[in-house]
């Protein structure tokens, strides 16, 4: 077996291979978009061949660069490249695209597909993605990095199109790359001038060098992407610009090789054809049946071998760097294996002893900032951030530093008003390994960046959302910022984990669940209003990460179970109590991650709430519709479903049915 020889010929022949197993699998899976991948195919073989430092061996290697394809639809681009270069993704997963079960999926998908760095489809996000891990790449090499010793040194690249720059969160993400100048963040723009739509000038008639040089990036236009030798030169343009992202516009055909529909809308989302895929294998010269690939041509493609050279030459890099800096080395490691500090336990322990000790009311949101004046020291992986709501959100803490020009290893980002982006960017920097992010907002305007948390839930990254001003309660600014289904809605996505706690040891406790789940994000849902801290003893304590727990038993025998989550607990103690007072058992149980107490085994939720008690009522100020689980149709949810108005909160309050006495008569209802 030999490889092709280096010429411009043979390039075409290694991008054509490419182009031909995405048209049989599309064309096998009797779906899909297979022209994108084909007008894209002599870019990729130049990035992938020529400049691209990875190992097939070892998809998880620290310091590879990272490749995005943000225009996720053209997923088989991506499935050939891995499979050609000699990732673990033999030919049957190929011919399986689509597939239940395969490796293949309609669009790459994270831990699924080896070498997928991340899940994109929905068009914008990856580029967002990517911004993060060019980000992350920047803040960790200035914070480990050590003069000659340079153990993080990658680049990020990323593919996108039409689709992507006409997303919203693709201005939110570009801003924030050029703003930190992200020199190690390249783009390729598939500039083909088709959608699914059609020719996209009807719609789509941006400036978009203008655009991308007015954010600060440095933009090579007029790229023939078909061009091989153009492409290599704009990257090694690219290269050599340290201090601005670049955009590489690429003039590209869409279909690139088809005779009869290359530069149509019709390839966009459906399969060729069998007269067509003929047509197009006497078009390329390609000879070969379906999914068929010459030895030659895999030797050429093959990059398992470099990849293995260029690994080891870091590995060397550092072990020098271990015996320099082994303290520097060991955390190095620590962070980027995701691990929490070997003295984690003893750490929590503190926070909860220190924090216990306060008894007058606060709100959870400085509750929160609480914690992270407390743990935040000690965590160096934090990275935090704000939508430009710091001061209400609360997410600093007395030593962060912003990341700036100045401060390029800081922990801190502001990300500006720009939810959807921050979102999109967090779960970047959570994917590139070194960090666990976290960033700040109102509860309300989760709604800009919902479908980020999402793709956040369906990757299962660890990442952390900080949701603020969680109510009516935060009264005057009215319904427009007043939350009432967003807890709800957060709840309904699968694989999130939403946290409303009632005071500080709560909201620590969620602090500490949400930094230990490796497997999927975690809401953090806080007041504005103060909140009174409620007494427990250690056994108590420790059931908060359960996600729920009898917090007050009034009485022996309860005729009826009291449930309640962050500011209406204490509404609702106060409504046991005179319950009690006048003859009847209650049970109070605190209720502040719905999803985490239903994931408990059934003998616990059997201590908590026995099955044996129908009269069950739960209080919460938001949409009910979640809590039917719980208290079942015998039961009542004290909730809303209605926007309310601009007044100060206890008015809200009142005039929404969440006063003591008001509760107290709802539960009456129950016993009579």
């Amino acid at each position: 077996m030999s490889c092709l020889k280096e010429t411009a010929g043979s390039r075409k022949i290694l991008a054509d291979a490419v182009r031909i197993l995405s048209i049989d699998a599309v064309e096998a899976a009797g779906s899909g978009p297979p022209g994108a991948p084909m007008g894209m195919a002599d870019i990729a073989e130049v990035l992938w061949r020529r400049h691209l430092k990875h190992n097939p061996m070892n998809p998880g290697w620290a310091d590879r660069d990272r490749f995005v394809l943000s225009n996720g639809h053209a997923s088989m681009l991506l499935y050939s490249l891995l499979h050609l270069s000699g990732y673990d993704l033999p030919i049957n997963e190929l011919k399986r695209f689509r597939q239940f079960g395969s490796r293949t999926p309609g669009h790459p998908e994270y831990r699924h597909t080896p070498g997928v760095e991340t899940t994109t489809g929905p068009l914008g996000q990856g580029l967002a993605n990517a911004v993060g891990f060019a980000l992350a790449e920047k803040v960790l090499a200035a914070q480990f990095n050590r003069g000659e010793h340079c153990i993080v040194d990658h680049k990020t690249y990323v593919f996108l199109g039409d689709g992507c720059l006409m997303e919203g969160i693709s201005h939110e993400a570009a801003a924030i790359a050029g703003t930190q100048r992200l020199g190690k963040l390249i783009a390729f723009y598939d500039d083909n001038n088709i959608s699914i739509d059609g020719e996209v000038s009807g719609w789509f008639t941006d400036d978009t060098p203008s655009r991308f040089r007015a954010y600060g990036w440095q933009v090579i236009e007029a790229v023939d992407g078909h061009n091989s030798e153009e492409i290599h030169q704009a990257i090694l343009a690219a290269k050599n610009e340290t201090d601005k992202p670049t955009l590489i516009c690429c003039k590209t055909t869409i279909g690139q090789g088809s005779p009869n529909k290359a530069g149509t809308h019709q390839f966009h989302g459906a399969p060729l054809g069998e007269a067509e895929v003929a047509d197009v294998r006497r078009e390329l010269n390609w000879p070969h049946q379906a999914f068929y690939i010459p030895d030659d041509i895999y030797e050429s493609w093959d990059a398992k071998e470099a990849g293995e050279l260029v690994e080891a030459e870091w590995n060397g890099q550092f072990h020098r760097y271990e015996q320099a800096f082994p303290d520097l080395a060991a955390e190095f490691l620590r962070r980027t294996h995701g691990d929490l500090p070997g003295d984690w336990k003893a750490l929590k322990q503190q926070c909860l002893e220190e924090l216990s000790t306060l008894d007058k009311p606060i709100a959870t949101r400085k509750s929160s900032q609480n914690v992270l004046n407390m743990m935040a020291g000690r965590l160096p992986e934090l990275l935090g951030g704000s939508a430009d709501l710091t001061p209400s959100n609360l997410t600093d803490w007395s030593s962060c530093q912003s990341i700036g020009e100045q401060t390029p290893g800081g922990n801190y980002m502001h990300y500006g008003v720009r939810e959807f982006g921050m979102t999109a960017i967090m779960n970047g920097i959570a994917l590139h390994s070194g960090f666990v992010p976290f960033g700040g907002t109102f509860l309300m305007f989760m709604e800009y960046a919902r479908n980020a948390v999402r793709m956040a839930a369906l990757m299962g990254i660890r990442s952390i959302q900080v949701y603020t001003h969680d109510s009516i309660g935060l009264g005057e600014d009215g319904p427009t910022h007043q939350p009432v289904e967003q807890v709800a809605s957060l709840r309904l996505i699968p694989n999130l984990e939403t946290w409303r706690p009632c005071d500080q040891v709560e909201t620590a406790q969620a602090w500490f669940s949400a930094l230990e789940r490796i497997n999927g994000p975690t809401a953090l849902v806080l007041s504005r209003q103060n909140l009174s801290q409620q007494p427990r003893n250690s056994e108590q304590v420790k059931n908060i990460c359960r996600g729920g727990y009898v917090l007050q038993d009034f009485g022996d025998q309860p005729e009826i179970v009291l449930i309640a989550t962050g500011s209406e607990v204490e509404l609702c103690r106060q409504a046991a109590a005179k319950i009690s007072d006048e003859g009847h058992s209650v049970r109070l149980v605190s209720m502040p991650c719905l999803e985490r107490f239903l994931a408990q085994s059934a003998e616990y939720r059997e201590s908590v709430i026995p099955a044996s008690q129908k009269n069950r009522v739960d209080v919460e100020c938001g949409e009910p519709t979640p809590w039917y689980q719980i208290v079942g149709t015998d039961g009542k949810v004290i909730g809303m479903n209605e926007f309310a108005q601009s007044a100060p909160a206890q008015e809200l309050f009142a005039a929404y049915g969440f006063t003591v006495d008001q509760i107290v008569a709802r539960i009456k209802t129950l016993l009579d």
